[in-house]
């Protein structure tokens, strides 16, 4: 009898075994039964012969339109010959920047890649690419602003973007943004530079990438404070699970990067080879 006991007992304990070791291996992310991998991100591309890229497009020199009402810019381009090397055609798709992450999980888009600054909170349902580009939040002003420092801002009204990582460096500076007499957000940085030339406010919180940009194309007299609040790093950015298809975007860079392709894009739309792209 107590050998008919022991026989079951060790019969139970070989199943459960058996059992909790067949939903390990099930239960892991990106794999199914057998396990094959479930992650179809890349076929799901090359069989539409299409990437679809999410974007802000009024952010030079990242994306933007042209006189052409063309959309056209670094990021474009950069993205422009990875899918050329994938093989497919690139369909940039200006999306509401406010709305971002809902448009990406919700398949809208294949990638948001617009100057799209790596933060933890965003990394928690973003994958990102390594950081292809360092940037920083600044600070810019009219040429003949007596403003030269953050603490010159106490009681002036500043502008940035609603939706952008200018509000999150604001947030992460409660001293200069609580010293402030009022933060206006625009749909764009384009709008708070002009509202800024005609003077309707006295600053502007905005990436220095954007910032270089219009200073340079537009002639304004616009000046950058040497005060920063944040650096940054830019990604590219996929929906979790796309490990497929965000590799294989980031292997093709690399190799962009060593051929010379990434270094003349760079030349071209940022004015010298500060890309960061395998360095």
């Amino acid at each position: 009898m107590k050998k008919i006991f022991l026989l079951l007992i060790v019969g139970v304990l070989v199943s459960g075994a058996v059992f909790a070791g067949g939903k390990k291996a099930t239960d892991q992310p990106g794999t199914s039964p057998g396990n094959v991998s479930s992650d179809n991100s890349l076929e799901k591309v090359l069989k539409a012969k299409k990437l679809v890229l999410g974007l802000d497009d009024a952010f030079p020199p990242m994306g933007f339109r042209n006189e052409a009402n063309e959309i056209v810019g670094y990021d474009i381009d950069l993205a422009r010959e990875v899918a050329r090397r994938l093989g497919v055609e690139l369909a940039p798709q200006p999306i509401d920047w406010n709305a971002k992450e809902q448009e990406l999980a919700t398949g809208q888009i294949d990638c948001i890649w617009s100057g799209f600054t790596i933060t933890e909170e965003r990394a928690k349902v973003i994958r990102y690419t390594p950081p292809y580009l360092k940037n920083a939040q600044v600070i810019v002003v009219k040429g003949n602003s007596p403003v030269r420092a953050l603490a010159d801002l106490a009681g002036k009204k500043a502008g940035t973007q609603t939706g952008s990582s200018s509000i999150d460096a604001l947030d992460d500076a409660p001293e200069f943004k609580n010293s402030l007499k009022e933060v206006v957000e625009y749909k764009d940085f384009l709008t708070a530079l002009m509202d800024l030339d005609v003077g309707g406010i006295d600053a502007v919180v905005i990436d220095l990438v954007v910032a270089n940009d219009n200073i340079r194309r537009s002639g304004k007299d616009f000046r950058i404070l040497d005060d920063r609040l944040g650096e940054e790093e830019f990604g590219i950015g996929f929906r979790k699970g796309d490990e497929a298809l965000a590799n294989r975007v980031w292997e093709i860079l690399l190799e962009m990067a060593k051929d010379g392709t990434v270094a003349k894009i760079a030349t071209q739309w940022l004015g010298a080879d500060i890309s960061i792209i395998g360095k």
